[in-house]
Parts: C-alpha cells; sequence; structure tokens
C-alpha cells in the first residue's frame, strides 16, 4: 500500500484526493508542515509515500507519472513528491530541515512540496522529473491562477497522450508503421482487464514456441501458420513493453524476461525452420546455427560498444557527428534503421519467407541480410571509436572484462606468464587467427594445439584494463571464436544429430551471455565467479569441444556435446532464474531499457 499525505487545506470541488485513491494511495490530510511531518513518521519504511499539495491543479497521468513509477527512489512534479523506500531517508531529512527553517508553520504560500524537492537538490540527492509535455502540473497561487490551470487541463486528452507515449519513441519503420498503430490499443485493453507485462510476455513466448512447433511440421499449411503465429507474437511482444509504458508497471524481473524471451523466440523458431526441413529431406542445420551465431554477434557488438562508451567523457567524434546529421533528414532515419534489421522488420522477412520458400531460403536471406547489417553497425562504430578521443571509465573496462567471460585457465595463464604479448585486441586477434587456421587445417589435433593457443592469447588479452578505442570488440570476438569452433568442429563430425547438438550448446552459452549483459545493464553485477569457473569460461569450454572432437568419434561427439549443452543449460538457467526471482523479490530498482530495437 501507498501513502499520500495532502498538505495544506482542502480546497473546494477539487479532485486530488479522489486521484490519489486512484493511483492506488491511502490518502492522509494534513493542515500544516508540522502535522505533514508528523504524519511522514507514522509511515511504515517499506511503502511508498508521497506529500501533495492540497491545491494541486493537473492531468491525473501528470500524477501517476511523477508519483507511481517504480524506476526512481525519488520522483517529483509540481505541488508533488515521492519517495519509495530507497529514497525515504533523503526525504524525511529534507522535509525537517524545510520544518526546522519555516517553523511548522501553516502552508499558506508556499508548496511543502516544492521546497521539500528544493532541499533534496541542494542536498546534492538525483529526483527525477518526468517530461511532462502538454499535460499540467501546478499550485496555482491564486483564483485566477486555478481558473487558467484547469482551462488548461480541459483542454489536452491526458489518455490520448498516455496512449501515444505507451509507444516507443525509438522504432523500426514495421513496428512504428504496421504494429503500434494498433497494438497501443491491445496494451490498453490488456491493462484495463488487469494483465500484466510479464503474463503478456509470457503469451508472446508461447506463441513463438507454436509457431516454431508449426514450422517443425514441415508442410505448407505448417509452414504459413508459423509465419502468421510468428508476427502474433511479435504484436504481443510490443503491447508487454507498451502496458509497462502506459502503466508503469516496470520491474527487474520483466526486463529480463522481456529481454530473454526474445532470444529464446527467436532461436526457438530457427530450430523449428531446421526441423520442417529435415522432415522435407533438406538439411539446414548449419545454416540454423549459423544464423544464431551471427545474431548473437551482433548483439555482443552492440552491448559491448555501448558499456564501453556508457559513461566515457568527450565522448563525440566527426563520425557521430555526422550521425546525427543524417538523423535530421527525414527520410534517411527510416532507411539507417532498416538496413541494420532491426526485430520487426527480421521477424517480418523471416515469417513472410516462412511462408511462401523454403527454410533454406529463409536462412539464406537471414544470413545475407544480417551479415550487411552486422558490417555496416561495426564499421560505423569502429570509426567513431578511432575519431573520438574519449577517456573511458574503470566501470567501463569492468563491464567489457566480464563480458569477455574469461575462465580459469585464461586466469591460470595470466598469473603463470610473466611476458606480456601486446594491446588486448591484437593478442585477441592473433589467437583467434590461429585458432581459425587450426579448425580448417584437416589436422585430427590441430585444434586442440590452436585451442591452447587461444586460450594463452585469452589470458594475456585481460592482462590490463580494456580502455583502448577498439578494446570493445575483444568480447565479441571472443563469441565469435567459441561459437565457430563449435559450429565448424559439429559440421566436420558430418554426422547426423551433430549439428543440432551443437545449436544446443551454442544456445546454452548464448543464454549465459546475454544473462551477462542484462545483469550488468540492471547495475546487478557479473554472474558469480563460481558459475564461470563451473562452465569453464569461454576459453575452457573451446578447448574441451575441440579435445572431445579429436579423441571420439563422430557418434560419441555428438553424444558428448548434446551432454554438455544439457549441463550448462541447466547451470545457468538454475543461476539465472534463481537470481531475477530474488532480485525481483528482494525489492531491486526496476528497470525498463528501451535500448536498441534489435
Amino acid at each position: 500500500m501507498s501513502t499520500a499525505i495532502l498538505t495544506g487545506q482542502p480546497v473546494p470541488g477539487s479532485s486530488i484526493e479522489g486521484d490519489l485513491r486512484s493511483l492506488g494511495f491511502d490518502v492522509r490530510i494534513a493542515s500544516d508542515a508540522a502535522e505533514a511531518e508528523t504524519q511522514l513518521a507514522q509511515v511504515p519504511g517499506d511503502q511508498r509515500v508521497a506529500v501533495v499539495d492540497a491545491r494541486f491543479v493537473g492531468h491525473l497521468h501528470a500524477l501517476r507519472l511523477g508519483l507511481t513509477d517504480p524506476r526512481f527512489p525519488l520522483s517529483a512534479v509540481t505541488g508533488a513528491v515521492t519517495a519509495q523506500p530507497a529514497g525515504r531517508q533523503a526525504l524525511t531529512r529534507a522535509m525537517a530541515r524545510e520544518n526546522s527553517a519555516g517553523g511548522g508553520t501553516a502552508l499558506a504560500v508556499d508548496s511543502l512540496a516544492d521546497r521539500i524537492v528544493t532541499a533534496l537538490d541542494a542536498d546534492g540527492t538525483a529526483v527525477h522529473r518526468p517530461e511532462l509535455g502538454r499535460l499540467v502540473a501546478a499550485v496555482p497561487a491564486d483564483a485566477q491562477a486555478g481558473n487558467e490551470a484547469r482551462q488548461a487541463v480541459a483542454a489536452v486528452d491526458d489518455e490520448a497522450i498516455r496512449l501515444k507515449s505507451a509507444v516507443k519513441a525509438r522504432d523500426g519503420f514495421f513496428t512504428t508503421y504496421f504494429i503500434s498503430p494498433y497494438s497501443r490499443y491491445i496494451a490498453r485493453w490488456c491493462a484495463r482487464l488487469g494483465l500484466t507485462p510479464n503474463q503478456v510476455t509470457t503469451a508472446s513466448l508461447l506463441t513463438a514456441l507454436i509457431a516454431a512447433g508449426c514450422a517443425a511440421t514441415g508442410t505448407r499449411g505448417g509452414f504459413v501458420a508459423a509465419g502468421v503465429l510468428l508476427i502474433a507474437s511479435f504484436v504481443l511482444d510490443c503491447v508487454d513493453g507498451q502496458i509497462a509504458r502506459y502503466s508503469l508497471q516496470y520491474s527487474t524481473l520483466g526486463a529480463w524476461l522481456d529481454a530473454t524471451f526474445d532470444r529464446a523466440k527467436e532461436y526457438a523458431y530457427y530450430a523449428g525452420l531446421a526441423l520442417g526441413a529435415a522432415r522435407g529431406g533438406d538439411d539446414v542445420w548449419a545454416l540454423a546455427l549459423g544464423a544464431m551465431v551471427l545474431q548473437t554477434c551482433r548483439h555482443v557488438v552492440d552491448f559491448s560498444f555501448n558499456e564501453a562508451n556508457h559513461d566515457a567523457t568527450a565522448n563525440t567524434s566527426p563520425t557521430a557527428a555526422l550521425s546525427d546529421k543524417l538523423d535530421s533528414v527525414g527520410w534517411t532515419v527510416w532507411i539507417r534503421r532498416m538496413i541494420v534489421l532491426p526485430i520487426g522488420e527480421r521477424w517480418a522477412m523471416i515469417a513472410v519467407l516462412t511462408a511462401v520458400t523454403t527454410p533454406r531460403i529463409t536462412f539464406y536471406a537471414l544470413l545475407i541480410g544480417c551479415a550487411f547489417a552486422a558490417t555496416y553497425t561495426t564499421a560505423g562504430r569502429v570509426l567513431r571509436s578511432l575519431t573520438r578521443k574519449a577517456q573511458r571509465t574503470d566501470r567501463a573496462a569492468r563491464a567489457l572484462a566480464d563480458l569477455a567471460d574469461n575462465g580459469p585457465l585464461a586466469a591460470l595463464v595470466a598469473r603463470a606468464t610473466r611476458v606480456r604479448l601486446g594491446a588486448p585486441l591484437l593478442v585477441a586477434l592473433a589467437g583467434t587467427a590461429v585458432l581459425a587456421v587450426a579448425l580448417f587445417s584437416g589436422v585430427t589435433w590441430a585444434p586442440v594445439a590452436g585451442a591452447v593457443v587461444y586460450t594463452v592469447t585469452a589470458g594475456q588479452a585481460l592482462y590490463r584494463p580494456l580502455k583502448g578505442s577498439l578494446d570493445w570488440l575483444v568480447p565479441p570476438l571472443f563469441r565469435a571464436a567459441e561459437y565457430g569452433t563449435v559450429l565448424i568442429l559439429a559440421a566436420q563430425a558430418d554426422v547426423q544429430g551433430a549439428l543440432p547438438a551443437a545449436f544446443g550448446l551454442v544456445a546454452a552459452v548464448a543464454y549465459h551471455h546475454y544473462d551477462t549483459v542484462y545483469r550488468i545493464r540492471g547495475d546487478a553485477g557479473s554472474p558469480p565467479a563460481w558459475l564461470v569457473r563451473v562452465i569453464g569460461g569461454h576459453e575452457g569450454r573451446t578447448l574441451l569441444v575441440a579435445v572431445l572432437a579429436a579423441v571420439l568419434t563422430a557418434s560419441q561427439f555428438t553424444v558428448a556435446l548434446t551432454v554438455l549443452a544439457v549441463a550448462v543449460a541447466l547451470v545457468v538457467l538454475v543461476e539465472s532464474i534463481r537470481f531475477w526471482v530474488a532480485a525481483h523479490q528482494g525489492g531491486a530498482p526496476a528497470v525498463h531499457d528501451e535500448g536498441e530495437p534489435a
């Protein structure tokens, strides 16, 4: 339960008390500042509390934005301030100071809520102030000002603004013009039914899994149904975020579910297409695994670049300035958003091609499109990094090290070797190149030797903080090396079941890497050290797969990959679910990552 302390003398005809109750607040009345301070002390410390001026005039949605957003410990609009448990101490201290300065007198002119916010600012305490746009939030000083404020309220439909703001501010062309015009109304309908974003996220996952099952039938009818259901899943995927924005139902658990389910849906659909193709006599598992590897590496490039520049100083470059200039030309914005093949365009392409062509053609188109998008975005980010004279922070270096996912073997190498081979990126490139040559050499034990060299370079690459201009490329390079090793060795086994087993292993490891990203984005730190040790780190898994391929027969290698995939999946899933559920139940700060529409 939340509590709102309404301060000052009630205004005849005011709807503020009813508005606060409609937002879920238990309303208490305080005639002056001293009584408000007493009321505040009586509210349990684990509850949200708000201080609101009784003279407040404004839109209900302005109050909702200012008082109910779970992402911020302290938030305010004119005439109202709120604190979650994490911000209660700061609010109590600011109110006490204001009462001491003002003697606890009646609130004749000044708004106590606004004075508290001023005191919080003076303390250097962060107070979120939502962007209201045309919404009104005011504390009129006299009758004329009150009439003008009420006229301003009547002139603006806050429900229309609320519905419009439910749509992501920056999205892809397909989502903006083919989904959002109607999905926002589905979101409002769901919110009014009491459905939560997490429930809709789950429905989207189930719909995508059914789509994958339809694709796995290998029939034309199944492929058509799969395409339709994939689009339906994407609509629901948009709706869950729109519900969160419409009703401010943000949560740490919800952000994690939304992000991880997107990947699970897409990669499960790849598997469904591969199974359907196999029923028709066409083996496209290598293409399915290649598409998953390429798409995952694209995301790691995005994550690494963003984390490297998250709080960098002098964070500008001529390339970024040119990009901003192009964004000012309307038609270029949509072209640039479409050519990176964001999730809307990508899923629409997959759905249409599934319905009218074959899985092989679908994967060819997906690989070509994603390869072009990856080249375009990576080249642009490399240019930005080379032309930007940024000073990267220790936090950014730690995030990149966590994303690198070095395990115990690389750590041992780093401690044992006295000679430092060179810059992190160059060392990582050299090790990856040696591994690639070994994989394609055709010699049985060459991949093992290549993996040993790769392990040594992995330990060397992180011997110093990743603060170089291009060091953000180290994590995606490691991802490509590990996933590529599994793909190549499984393909070289040339036995039925090897590539599906490799698909499962890469999916399990990729989940671990995505989970690491979402922990970092949510300021939850990296996965526990024991987890990284147990699953071996990227270099340990790469070496293990190379050894298994060398010492086992093709059929035995397939079984080993399957066992390894199940073991990794169980460990990372159990730990991930435990962590995120505990974070949600423990009251971790709610998050909502708009991110890139990828």
